[in-house]
């Protein structure tokens, strides 16, 4: 009865004192006292912890460290029209995930998250490592009508508001390295991946993915990522309540979309770029197949191309390219 359990959630997060009567759960629900005991029983069984209180009913106590798809419902209560959300102990891949849906013509926006993906999906082909460790992965899927041309700094803005919502959220000061990466403390906390279907000149379909590591410990990192890779947990020193983190980057994702459907984010765009930017004026090495460009980032222009000043004084633009850090790159004079 997951709606039962939306319900009985959503009322004990809602309580400003904390709790709930009996009475008031069995009469929302339509069900008897002993039938509410057992759906909380039930939630008990999932790792939810309530205390009850003689003539006071329940109270909420403890919530599941895991994704749990009535709890993420439970805090969108009230953030407007809820997408079709689908969460997932284990999968190949949120954004395969998506493919699958798509084929099945699921109803959009469709948001697909997962504890743990055994064959995550990074750029250029490559794998991102998702163990099951408290981490976030997921897959938004839209039909957004827009010509390809409009797409251009789709990622980048995705990518800024994630990281406003993570600041906010989590009390720490992220980054965007462009094109696709979310920094904390110069180390990669997430990456995006932004995957496109196109009809003549249309994007049908929009499938935004994304993996953000929230409570993983260095220790259950491969060696090779413990000193390059963070947490926001760690970050922070606190770990993150995963799905109220859930819910509210459900939201913010959403909120974002519908400000790039109607153009009506460039504004927003520019403060964040300037808050958010982990490039502007460091030295940089950008590759782009066999060629590599050092130089000095300088910013982006109006559709989200890497600028970089070479040596020589001279301006490049990059749509696309691997950019690392350069310590051998000076800055241009």
């Amino acid at each position: 009865m997951p709606l039962t359990e939306v319900t009985i959630l959503r009322e004990l997060l809602a309580s400003d004192k904390g709790y709930v009567s009996g009475n008031r759960l069995a009469e929302l629900l339509g069900l008897s006292r002993v039938a509410v005991w057992m759906q909380l029983q039930k939630l008990t069984r999932q790792g939810f912890v309530f205390e009850a209180a003689r003539s006071r009913g329940y109270r909420l106590v403890q919530t599941p460290p895991q994704l749990h798809h009535a709890l993420i419902q439970a805090h969108l209560a009230g953030r407007g029209r809820q997408p079709n959300l689908i969460t997932l102990d284990k999968v190949d891949s949120t954004n395969s995930e998506a493919e699958r849906h798509l084929a099945a013509d699921s109803r959009l926006p469709l948001v697909i998250l997962a504890r743990e993906q055994t064959h995550g999906r990074g750029r250029r082909g490559r794998v991102w490592h998702s163990p099951a460790a408290g981490n976030l992965y997921g897959t938004f899927v839209f039909r957004p009508k827009l010509e390809p041309a409009r797409l251009q700094d789709f990622t980048l803005w995705m990518g800024l508001s994630i990281c406003e919502l993570a600041a906010n959220f989590c009390k720490i000061e992220p980054g965007l390295k462009w094109p696709n990466d979310l920094l904390v403390n110069g180390r990669k906390a997430g990456g995006m991946l932004t995957e496109a279907r196109i009809d003549a000149d249309e994007v049908r379909d929009l499938v935004f993915g994304l993996g953000l590591n929230l409570n993983v410990r260095p220790e259950d990192l491969p060696r090779d990522l413990q000193r390059t890779a963070i947490s926001f947990a760690e970050a922070a020193g606190a770990p993150v309540e995963v799905n109220r983190f859930a819910a509210a980057l459900i939201s913010r994702v959403l909120s974002a979309y519908g400000q790039f459907v109607e153009n009506d984010y460039r504004d927003k765009f520019v403060e964040l770029w300037q808050r958010f930017d982990v490039l502007r004026g460091r030295p940089v090495s950008v590759t782009q197949g066999d060629r590599t460009v050092t130089g000095t980032a300088t910013g982006i222009d109006d559709v989200g191309s890497l600028i970089v000043r070479t040596g020589g004084g001279h301006t490049e633009r990059f749509r696309a390219g691997e950019v690392t850090l350069s310590r051998e790159a000076e800055p241009a004079a």
